[in-house]
């Protein structure tokens, strides 16, 4: 008596380690505990065609998935999370997770028909044997130029699937979720930079500004005396080539004076207190100009690699069909 039971079963490819998504999730911290969770998952969901489901009305929730593949909630919770990220998992209308591409890798039979699938794999064997020979000679050493190509291609790929694994990383623990939350991110790390910026230049201005105009009040005073003596000598031409470079300062400082619109002197001790607070608030400001810059360049470098990223794959999926 034959067994007509159905049988389901995962295909994976020989590739299927190689995928971008399953290459970035292992180079993460814990990667390879979630890529198992990953599998127990596509294990789960065979019967059900995909959908994470304990019966046809029960969907598999955090807790139930943790205790079916033996790891703590927590982990689960994380795992969920990266593998919505990567396209891996999608959550349905009503609450269920549908692993993504399961189509890919479902496999059923019955003890029957697996028996008749073995005899056609061992003709195929066969037959792809027979011709192994012919097929070895066509490719046994390919040029130089393009061992390097393929060197540098798969070089460049681990280099940007570390980059991106950094990145997804980086966009986990500051709960960016979205393309359109991490730019509302940039823009207001960037309206920070600058207004930390702006605060800096302003409290600089004036340093400069308190600097200039202590060094006036300081040769005004010093020079008071020559000059009143010049006056009183008439404006005397004699006693202006004597006295010029006191003359000068003295002039110079009136005319800043006028400028500045001052009626009466602010006192150098005041200003030296003042220009004091200011270069402390200065240097107080330097670690948050700093911090948000470096806010402001890690988002802009996440989304270039996110940009990125996109870019690749739109390009492999058009190149798949242009095929």
């Amino acid at each position: 008596m034959s067994d007509n039971r159905k049988y389901y079963y995962l295909k994976l490819k020989e590739s299927y380690f190689d995928d971008d998504a399953i290459v970035l999730l292992e180079s993460m911290q814990d990667g390879m505990l979630y890529s198992n969770i990953l599998l127990k998952l596509y294990l789960k969901s065979l019967k059900y065609g995909g959908t994470l489901q304990l019966d046809e009305n029960i969907p598999y929730t955090a807790q139930m998935i943790a205790t079916i593949t033996r790891q703590q909630v927590g982990t689960v919770e994380r795992a969920l999370q990266i593998f919505m990220k990567l396209g891996l998992v999608e959550p349905l209308d009503n609450g269920a997770l549908y692993m993504s591409n399961i189509e890919l890798f479902i496999g059923q039979s019955s003890t029957e028909g697996e028996r008749k699938r073995r005899a056609r794999m061992k003709i195929s064997e066969q037959k792809r044997l027979s011709g192994q020979v012919s097929e070895a000679k066509a490719d046994i050493c390919p040029p130089e130029i393009e061992i390097k190509k393929e060197i540098d291609a798969r070089w460049a790929k681990r280099y940007n699937l570390k980059e991106m694994s950094k990145t997804l990383i980086f966009l986990q623990e500051n709960k960016i979720g979205s393309i359109e939350e991490m730019q509302e991110r940039i823009d207001a790390a960037t309206a920070r930079y600058h207004e930390l910026g702006d605060s800096i230049k302003a409290t600089e201005t004036r340093m400069a500004e308190i600097a200039v105009l202590r060094t006036h009040i300081v040769n005004y005073a010093r020079t008071r005396p020559v000059y009143d003596a010049y006056r009183k000598a008439g404006y005397s031409k004699r006693f202006l080539d004597t006295h010029r470079e006191e003359i000068t300062l003295h002039k110079a400082a009136k005319t800043a004076f006028d400028e500045a619109g001052l009626k009466k002197l602010p006192k150098a001790k005041d200003l030296s207190i003042e220009y004091a607070e200011l270069l402390k608030k200065k240097k107080e400001s330097y670690p948050d100009y700093r911090k948000a810059r470096d806010e402001m360049q890690e988002l802009m470098k996440a989304q270039k690699n996110v940009e990125m990223f996109f870019a690749e794959e739109k390009s492999t999926t058009e190149k798949g069909q242009a095929r």
